[in-house]
């Protein structure tokens, strides 16, 4: 975006908050909780847990390749990577941590505010800066070359038989490709695919954000890189 170019000042301090507990209200959960390294930059279990230690009703949704992405969270709710950063920070099922009480307690933090002034040129944090900040650590988690670019690129010893074999299915009858396409493996929009709604907490999914008929009970593609990695699968772990 205009308003948050990319520097290594802002990289390094997006990152720094992204790993930092001190964005939820207790403590107790940073944003690599939900969205582990090691887990692919996604969440292992079926749901992920807020700051007051209560699972949530979906899964977090990996963080990998974001940078392309449109219409973020599992409905679409945030147009940009800024606004999603700030998401689960304000979400008071999530981080539970107002935009006030956020400014305040990095304010109070004399290596944030340095750091904030070495990569926005200000004296006072803010909420807003914080979620570029994130955004610009996030638009830097990107998958690397694969066996399957390797191949595309023409070496036919890159994958086995096999894949082969399933990357046909996965392009022509198995029909995943309809959806799962480009690059990433990823229309960037939301389908209902018949996952079974749970009676005790129904998720309308992009029904909730666009009340159309064809919305309910859609909820967005995932991209596939990197998916072995990333079980559990699905919005609900299920």
């Amino acid at each position: 975006p205009a308003d948050n170019r990319p520097s290594a000042e802002r990289r390094e301090l997006g990152k720094l908050l992204f790993f930092d507990p001190r964005l939820s209200r207790g403590g107790r959960v940073s944003c690599a909780s939900c969205h582990a390294p090691s887990a692919g930059w996604s969440d292992p279990r079926p749901h992920s847990v807020g700051d007051d230690g209560r699972p949530l009703h979906r899964r977090s949704m990996p963080v990998e390749n974001t940078a392309w992405a449109a219409a973020l969270f599992w409905d679409g709710r945030a147009e940009s990577l800024e606004a999603q950063a700030l998401g689960p920070v304000e979400s008071p099922m999530e981080m539970n941590l107002t935009r006030q009480l956020l400014e305040e307690r990095l304010n109070a933090i004399a290596g944030y505010r340095a750091r904030f002034r070495a990569a926005y040129g200000v004296d006072s944090i803010t909420a807003a800066d914080v979620g570029r900040a994130i955004a610009s650590f996030e638009r830097t988690i990107v998958t690397g070359r694969t066996p399957f670019d390797r191949w595309a690129d023409g070496d036919s010893t890159a994958v086995s038989a096999e894949a082969r074999q399933g990357f046909a299915l996965f392009t022509g009858k198995a029909g995943c490709a309809n959806c799962h396409a480009g690059w990433r493996f990823t229309d960037d929009s939301f389908h209902d695919i018949g996952v079974p709604v749970a009676a005790s907490a129904p998720d309308s999914g992009r029904g909730t954000i666009v009340p159309l008929e064809t919305m309910h009970f859609a909820f967005k593609t995932p991209g596939l890189r990197n998916v072995a990695r990333r079980a559990l699968y699905l919005h609900d772990g299920s």
